[in-house]
């Protein structure tokens, strides 16, 4: 039976780990939901409590008897199944690595779901930090390829889909640069090309983050 990952019918929290499973091309079922009222419906009425989830929410990942939700702990597991989690000498590094691509997303968040009376503020006072932050990222990968050395890891697909989202909402910080060398080599990946240039990339209709927020990052709409 395919492993079978949930999330909503938006990029969010739930991107990464889709970017995972693409690469690695195996076999898998895109369980997304709808942000319609039929598809809250069916997530909340009738699937969430019936899926043996410890902590029913979305995302969830359900491999056989592995059943898992949070995405750091999704994404962490599928680092280590496809073998994507970082080298021993590397898991320090990818950890620190993570949680400044968490704490970045974050801080999106906040401006992106914010109310309209803020949402100006909280933008400048976003894209205010980020030449330092673009600054640190690019000394952080440095040469490359990936964002730990030689090795691809799931920490990577974060990155990837959490710059992308920065260069979404603040383009002119992504004109060019170490950075944006980075965001395209990963998107060059043979399996990531693939989806990127397909019909069926949801990138291409889906928002980055849901259609309530006061900046929904619809794709060539804003």
């Amino acid at each position: 039976m395919p492993l079978e990952f949930g999330y909503w019918a938006v990029r969010g929290l739930g991107e990464p780990s889709r970017l995972l499973l693409r690469y690695t091309e195996t076999e898998w079922t895109d369980a997304a939901v709808p942000l319609t009222d039929e598809g809250m419906n069916s997530w909340f009425q009738e699937k969430k409590a019936n899926l043996g989830l410890d902590f029913p929410n979305l995302p969830y990942l359900l491999d056989g008897d592995v059943k898992l939700t949070q995405s750091l702990a999704v994404i962490r597991y599928l680092g280590r199944k496809f073998g994507l989690s970082p080298s021993e000498a590397d898991i320090a590094k990818g950890d620190v690595f993570e949680q400044y691509l968490v704490e970045v997303r974050t801080a999106l968040s906040k401006a992106a779901y914010s109310s309209a009376d803020k949402f100006e503020e909280l933008k400048a006072g976003f894209i205010s930090k980020l030449p330092v932050r673009v600054e640190e990222v690019a000394k952080f990968i440095g040469a490359g390829p990936y964002a730990l050395g030689d090795k691809i890891t799931y920490v990577d697909f974060l990155a990837l889909e959490y710059l992308e989202c920065v260069a979404a909402f603040s383009p002119e910080h992504f004109e060019s640069g170490p950075v944006v060398d980075y965001i395209n080599r990963m998107k060059e990946l043979p399996a990531l090309k693939k989806f990127y240039d397909s019909e069926e990339c949801t990138h291409k209709s889906y928002s980055i983050n849901g259609p309530m927020a006061t900046w929904p990052g619809w794709p060539n709409k804003e």
